[in-house]
């Protein structure tokens, strides 16, 4: 399919675009994308109004299909997609609104420890996280869950942990869904996925996936900073991974089974990489069932590397984690479809909630936000590249009004890995970074490469759209220091 795009684009403000119904044959509803003038001509380019246009045609999708700041191509949903469907009116899911790295997310740590601290040994800090965190393709780690116990895990996500001493009543209150989605079914993941992920849960992976400390560089909002536990000046540490094999397994294996689907529910797609079936489904549901325990090793798998950090900060630092002031911030997902209910046209519906590449933002008040945020909304996690900055915001009521509680993820791609590869041939990014004051430590020079600053988008320019168009208030911004990657 090619990339591009012959349909109307309108531009509705200075941060809003919409490809009118009806101007692509078959679609149901608008298509919104979240852009500022700068950023557009990138999403037009790269094929991402393509996707946000065929994600309009899904049936029972109500409202608009969404796209953030961050948007980029992917695998049927652009990169930076949001879709709600109406569970009682046929509304499908589809596993290319979540993709093959199901709840792949971000977890943040504050800590009491001056940066500066960090910085004076900042070499030795990288390379004990390197020693210490499991990382690279296809890499194994200390925790090895089979048999029931791995059903549990399934069952329960980071929950499970807790019996196992590997995590707290704290970490799981500062998680989004309390890091366990109900209906998780561990039968509904194939034997290759279970053997895949026995060994993985722990680790984090490669591709665009790190743990990096950070200095909290600076507070824009007072109030909502303190009740996240940030103070400038201070280590904060960053974990970006997902479901590891697990996880694309299920993708891989529920997109061989729906391509059947597609044609018993008589379902007409103009892309075959967004096969799909009802939720109410047979399929539908044991994609669900499959996807969420996924999603619950994801969260798992993110619990046990804080858990590593926490103590190889606490043995770097030579202090208990409590006295460190070793907390948790929160837990986001970035792929998942989740069942929740929303206004649309002014009535409540239950709504099957795809958010590919974008993190879900609810705002203050809202029942399912930890105490501690719960006044002033939702912490929403924004990793950048290796070289600039990542943010933490708050969430706004507005994202609950327009975008079913949803925001961008992070800068989101301009350049493909392969592009990156080649752009970084006879450079050493390495040394780049530690021009910037960063010490980078990955696997192999190519890890580096496809991950290098100038792949991403301005990570300040797709904060300040998120935040112009009312979805979130800026609370921190935070500069790496170190980062390990696959």
């Amino acid at each position: 399919m090619g990339k591009e795009f012959q349909g109307k684009l309108e531009q509705l403000d200075a941060n809003r675009w919409r490809i009118p119904a009806g101007s692509v044959p078959g679609m149901r509803v608008d298509g919104i994308i979240y852009a500022s003038e700068p950023l557009i001509a990138e999403v037009v380019s790269g094929g991402g109004a393509v996707q946000v246009a065929n994600v309009a045609t899904l049936p029972g999708i109500v409202g608009a299909s969404l796209a953030m700041p961050d948007i980029h191509w992917g695998y049927g949903f652009p990169i930076g997609g949001v879709a709600a469907t109406d569970v009682e009116a046929g509304g499908v899911v589809s596993p290319g609104g979540v993709g093959y790295d199901i709840n792949c997310g971000v977890r943040l740590l504050r800590t009491d420890i001056p940066a500066a601290d960090a910085r004076r040994r900042l070499r030795d800090l990288v390379n004990q996280l390197f020693r210490d965190v499991p990382v690279g393709v296809g890499v194994g780690g200390a925790f090895v869950f089979d048999g029931d116990r791995m059903r549990r895990l399934l069952a329960d996500g980071a929950r499970f942990l807790l019996a196992e001493g590997l995590a707290t009543e704290d970490d799981l209150a500062a998680t989004e869904s309390g890091g366990r989605l109900d209906g998780a079914d561990p039968d509904a993941v194939s034997e290759t996925a279970l053997r895949r992920g026995a060994d993985q849960c722990g680790t984090l992976g490669s591709g665009n996936h790190f743990v990096e400390a950070q200095v909290v560089e600076e507070i824009y909002d007072a109030a909502s900073a303190a009740a996240m536990g940030l103070e400038t000046g201070k280590l904060a540490v960053m974990i970006h991974t997902g479901s590891r094999g697990l996880g694309h397994q299920v993708c891989e294996d529920a997109i061989r089974m729906l391509r059947g689907a597609v044609a018993q529910y008589g379902i007409e797609l103009p892309d075959a990489q967004l096969v799909c079936a009802p939720v109410e489904s047979p399929q539908g549901r044991q994609y669900l069932g499959a996807m969420r325990a996924a999603a619950n090793y994801a969260w798992a798998n993110r619990q046990l590397l804080a858990t590593q950090i926490r103590r190889t900060l606490a043995r770097f630092f030579a202090g208990d984690p409590d006295a460190l002031g070793i907390r948790q911030v929160y837990d986001v997902a970035h792929n998942i479809a989740k069942i929740e209910t929303h206004q649309v046209a002014g009535r409540a519906r239950r709504l099957c909630v795809h958010r590919k590449g974008a993190t879900r933002a609810f705002p203050p008040g809202h029942a399912e936000l930890p105490a501690a945020c719960r006044d002033v909304g939702q912490p929403v996690l924004i990793p950048g590249d290796m070289g600039s900055a990542s943010y933490v915001l708050a969430a706004a009521d507005r994202a609950m009004r327009e975008t079913f509680g949803s925001t961008c993820h992070g800068a989101g791609r301009v350049l493909s890995r392969h592009a990156a590869i080649q752009a970084a041939r006879g450079r050493s990014i390495e040394k780049e970074l530690a021009a910037q004051g960063i010490v980078a430590r990955a696997r192999s020079r190519e890890g580096l490469a496809e991950e290098q600053p100038a792949a991403y988008k301005d990570i300040d320019a797709v904060v300040e759209c998120v935040v112009s168009a009312g979805l979130c208030r800026k609370v921190a911004r935070l500069r790496p220091l170190g980062v390990i990657k696959g």
